[in-house]
């Protein structure tokens, strides 16, 4: 027989084994626990905002950032749910209780035009918060290159 088991005579060569074997389980909880750890960050924002490029080095942050993303095609949302943007000041002071140093980082489509993005940022900073910033993708892989000058005669 092909088990563990012995084959009919008392004393056999093979005894069964009463044990569970956890390193099978440790490697699956690993593997499990790399991929949350890769993909968390990844669902952190879940509106679509394609941001434009830029080398300028991150801002440090003190406290838990509040989100304000324009999309595309021009709606507005705040941390995940969509608002109006009259109401947007209304939602920002009761998020922040009234901290108006709180940090706004507002996230912009490429797409939208330069008047929609100074609107929203505009009724923001109307409502009296100072810390307004906008962000962009760090990578640099789509900043503009400046253009060569050429030399006078």
């Amino acid at each position: 027989m092909a088990g563990g088991f012995p084959s009919g005579r008392k004393g056999g060569r093979y005894k069964p084994l009463a044990e569970i074997n956890v390193t099978p389980l440790v490697d699956v909880m690993l593997v499990l626990l790399i991929i949350f750890m890769v993909t968390a960050p990844l669902m952190s924002n879940s509106v679509n905002v394609d941001l434009p490029k830029t080398t300028a080095s991150p801002v440090s942050q003190d406290s838990e950032p509040l989100n304000v993303s324009v999309t595309a095609a021009g709606k507005v949302y705040l941390q995940d749910a969509e608002i109006a943007l009259p109401d947007l000041v209304v939602k920002l002071a009761a998020i922040a209780k009234d901290q108006k140093d709180r940090r706004i980082y507002v996230r912009g489509d490429k797409g939208i035009t330069y008047g929609q993005m100074l609107e929203v940022m505009g009724t923001i900073i109307t409502g009296g918060f100072t810390k307004v910033a906008l962000l962009t993708d760090p990578s640099g892989a789509g900043a503009p290159k400046p253009a060569p000058v050429a030399p006078k005669p």
